[in-house]
């Protein structure tokens, strides 16, 4: 089975595969120091609580935009699965054909969801990534990553608002059922929703005019997707574990 590690600002995700299925996924939170013992640990007393053995992971794929953390990781990996992981970055087959100015400058995580979305449901294809931050990149029918957009994400904006306020109090981030808001946590519920949701559908529709192509799908993935996607017509499909099917694509593609 091939174990999928996404290693985000926020959260590291893990997915299990049994071929193209997923057997489980679950997280651990980024910003705990960990020794390559504790994320062994961790991780193997995660997958046998699912009832999936070490030994029966024989693959194992990491994107990461995180590079402090992955030398603990790696390590990790290799000392509690015996396995070497494949590192996407640098030379890693995408079958995706970067433009910008300098490469090295794209995300792994912004490459592997470009791979899922084109393979899952083909291009031209926007993906809206609500991660730490909010990516809205553009993939051509040709697979070429022609444009990039990041804004800060939902939660980063809600917590930017909170922490900078003195009477501002920290909210479940909902649907207050009306922009009419006549007190201040629905009010703090509508800005926040209601201003992500207004900033997806002018970015999108402004890609879409200034692109050269017709029929472009809107794909989103991420934390928050759900309560965005659920609010517009211009997001068409919703996939949570993008990345995953991403990481496993890019496997299969270089293994």
């Amino acid at each position: 089975m091939l174990l999928a590690i996404d290693l985000g600002n926020t959260n590291i995700k893990f997915a299990v595969f049994d071929g193209k299925e997923i057997r489980t996924t679950f997280r651990l939170t980024t910003d705990m120091p960990r020794t390559s013992d504790e994320f062994g640990v961790s991780i193997k007393s995660i997958l046998e609580s699912s009832g999936i053995a070490s030994k029966e992971i024989d693959a194992v794929i990491i994107a990461s935009v995180v590079p402090n953390v992955m030398h603990s990781l790696n390590n990790a990996i290799v000392k509690f699965f015996k396995v070497h992981p494949l590192i996407v970055g640098p030379g890693t087959k995408t079958g995706i054909r970067l433009v910008k100015t300098n490469p090295n400058e794209v995300g792994s995580d912004r490459i592997v969801d470009g791979v899922a979305a084109l393979e899952l449901y083909g291009g031209p294809v926007i993906v809206v990534d609500y991660g730490t931050a909010t990516k809205f990149d553009y993939f051509s029918k040709e697979h070429v990553f022609e444009s990039a957009v990041t804004c800060p994400g939902i939660m980063l904006s809600a917590k930017s608002l909170w922490s900078g306020t003195a009477r501002l109090p920290q909210i479940e981030i909902t649907d207050p059922g009306s922009i009419m808001c006549k007190d201040t946590i629905t009010s703090l519920q509508a800005g926040i929703l209601y201003g992500h949701i207004g900033e997806a559908e002018y970015i999108i529709r402004r890609l879409k005019e200034e692109s050269t192509e017709e029929n472009i799908k809107v794909v989103a993935t991420g934390g928050l997707a759900s309560a965005i996607f659920s609010k517009t017509d211009e997001i068409e499909f919703l996939e949570p574990n993008l990345t995953m099917h991403g990481l496993r694509i890019l496997y299969e593609k270089n293994k």
